[in-house]
């Protein structure tokens, strides 16, 4: 019998801008090649991500020597309407393995890092 080929779906439950950034979160000095592997996409494609994210306030990096070391501004809500209510802190734990921030610097709400643990605490 002959097996149909698998299908690639023309629709998918997360955009790519929540992959980049749960992965930016669970490691905020990351290469952007690593990012891509990670997410499969191109390079071009995350560094784009990214200034978007930049661009939107819900990321900012610092330069430490060669690396880019990111920070998520948890505290910022979702773009869609439709998604008032939520932060990015609150997707950011639902995707990820474990707290925000909890490896990952972020900004509270005052946009202020909690640098003495760490970790974020959700208002």
């Amino acid at each position: 019998m002959d097996q149909a080929p698998e299908r690639h779906p023309t629709w998918t439950f997360l955009t790519n801008h929540a992959r980049v950034l749960v992965q930016i979160s669970k490691d905020p000095g990351m290469r952007v090649r690593d990012i891509a592997a990670r997410c499969l996409l191109t390079e071009r494609a995350v560094q784009r991500i990214i200034t978007d994210l930049e661009q939107g306030g819900y990321l900012t990096h610092t330069r430490v020597g060669r690396t880019n070391l990111y920070r998520v501004t948890a505290a910022r809500p979702l773009r869609h309407p439709a998604d008032a209510g939520p932060s990015v802190a609150d997707l950011l734990a639902l995707l990820s393995d474990h707290a925000p921030g909890s490896d990952a610097p972020t900004d509270t709400s005052d946009g202020a890092a909690d640098s003495a643990s760490g970790a974020h605490r959700p208002a």
